[in-house]
């Protein structure tokens, strides 16, 4: 490897350590082109290091390290996760219903690809409400992101979530990694799933099969990033997920269509074995 790639393949794993690059499937994307830089089992274990709560990375590396040309392979598995999309946001578009409020969190792509869809494929009028999502405000890119395909957006600061919630038909948000009982998500995600079956609205995961995995380690961001504080007695803490029990939700919306868990978990299991 020169001294051009290995530059590159350190600059690629700094921007997914510090979520320059954000979204499970980009950080799964940008894995694999680190891994096509420097292809070795000692460059996979950095990868595969660096962002511990990515199955959907780790599922495509692990995948890759099987294959003398992992080339091909990664076209392959890469062109699998762009069909898989495509039919998630077709799925995840029947759920939506003129003049209905739907409620989102953090910046999931899966689900604004699903409002995008609704909105100029199917032409459907709605309006999204979502939270700012401290310390890193992804919810300001997911209220960005809509705004340019000319969908209404209303946002407030996370503890209005359950004000906005309300008012709200569904609720839909992301996942970065599924298990065979629970889902890790943004923190936050738990809660308002809670307040979701509270208020009696519907709620759906959305996300790839290949985000399936057998445990889950819940990442911990540095603290600087909510309070770069340095006085003894205060400790600043800074989980990015948390855990969600798949029995609370309404559905998982996938590749598969709009199953509930234990549908979900069967064919993701048989999937996954088969990569």
């Amino acid at each position: 490897m020169n001294n051009k790639s290995n530059t590159s393949f350190k600059k690629i794993l700094s921007d997914i350590k510090s979520v320059k690059i954000q979204g499970a499937e980009n950080v799964a994307k940008a894995g694999i082109n680190a891994f096509l830089l420097e292809p070795s089992k000692e460059s996979a274990k950095k990868i595969l290091k660096i962002r511990p709560t990515e199955p959907l990375m780790q599922n495509a590396i692990k995948s890759l390290l099987k294959y003398k040309q992992p080339k091909s392979n990664a076209k392959k598995f890469l062109n699998d996760l762009k069909k898989s999309h495509e039919k998630i946001s077709k799925y995840g578009a029947k759920l939506i219903k003129n003049d209905m409020n739907v409620y989102t969190h953090c910046h999931s792509s899966t689900v604004i690809d699903i409002l995008k869809y609704a909105k100029k494929k199917q032409n459907k009028k709605f309006v999204v409400y979502t939270t700012e999502v401290e310390p890193l405000l992804q919810g300001r890119m997911t209220a960005k992101d809509l705004a340019k395909s000319n969908i209404k957006v209303i946002i407030a600061p996370d503890l209005a979530a359950e004000q906005s919630l309300k008012k709200c038909d569904i609720f839909l948000f992301g996942a970065d990694a599924f298990t065979k009982t629970e889902l890790a998500n943004k923190i936050g995600t738990s809660t308002l799933v809670k307040l979701s079956k509270l208020h009696r609205i519907p709620r759906y995961s959305c996300g790839v099969s290949l985000k399936f995995t057998k445990s889950i380690k819940i990442e911990k961001r540095p603290s600087q990033e909510v309070w770069n504080n340095r006085e003894e007695k205060i400790e600043v803490i800074n989980p990015a997920f948390d855990k969600t029990k798949l029995k609370m939700l309404s559905g998982i919306i996938s590749e598969f269509g709009i199953l509930n868990y234990k549908q979900f978990v069967k064919k993701a299991k048989e999937k996954l074995n088969k990569i």
